[in-house]
């Protein structure tokens, strides 16, 4: 009879053992569920950027192409004889002048403008939004990381009987929530300095 007592209190353990790898795959999924979606909108926002200051590049060259002929049709207009011909080449002076300053700043109302000025605020704030996303993505690969070792320590304790590897995968999967937790409440938080 104590024999079936003592197989009843090993069933018993093992059925929470169960239950804590359960939960730890629970969270496991969840971790790597929500860090592919840190990676993604990682990922996003660098193609974001990257196109933000490649037409930032484009508005640079434009500017500089429209500041360089005017300063070389101010040369003309030194030159020209003709009060006609100097009034024309005023106008586009001034008409490329004017290119040349909305190419360096053209404020929209929805806050997408495409001057130089707009473009690089932009650029800067979709690399800050990548910055945050990686270190969410990465501080949720800590987590999955910690969930996966403790899986595994507490099956060895299941088939071992060893009693720090429950210890272990306990303090693995407290350490795994930790970086979840970190990863959604302060995503820009490095542990490990990135």
């Amino acid at each position: 009879m104590s024999h079936g007592a003592g197989h009843g209190l090993v069933e018993g353990e093992n059925k929470k053992i169960a239950i804590l790898i359960s939960i730890l795959a629970l969270f496991l999924a969840i971790a790597e569920t929500l860090g592919k979606s840190a990676q993604t909108d990682a990922l996003s926002y660098n193609v974001e950027a990257s196109n933000l200051w490649a037409f930032f590049q484009a508005k640079t060259i434009r500017k500089t192409t429209m500041e360089t002929a005017a300063e070389q049709m101010d040369v003309d207009l030194k030159l020209a004889k003709e009060p006609a011909t100097q009034e024309l080449l005023k106008k586009r002076i001034e008409g490329w002048q004017s290119r040349a300053a909305r190419y360096e700043s053209e404020p929209k109302p929805d806050g997408k403008g495409e001057g130089r000025k707009e473009l690089m605020a932009r650029a800067l704030s979709a690399e800050k939004k990548r910055d945050a996303a990686m270190a969410k993505y990465h501080n949720f690969e800590y987590g999955s990381a910690a969930f996966q070792i403790a899986i595994v320590l507490a099956s060895s304790y299941l088939i071992t009987g060893v009693i720090y590897l429950l210890w272990g995968a306990m303090g693995l999967g407290g350490i795994g929530v930790l970086f979840v937790v970190m990863a959604i409440a302060v995503p820009n938080f490095h542990l490990f300095g990135h």
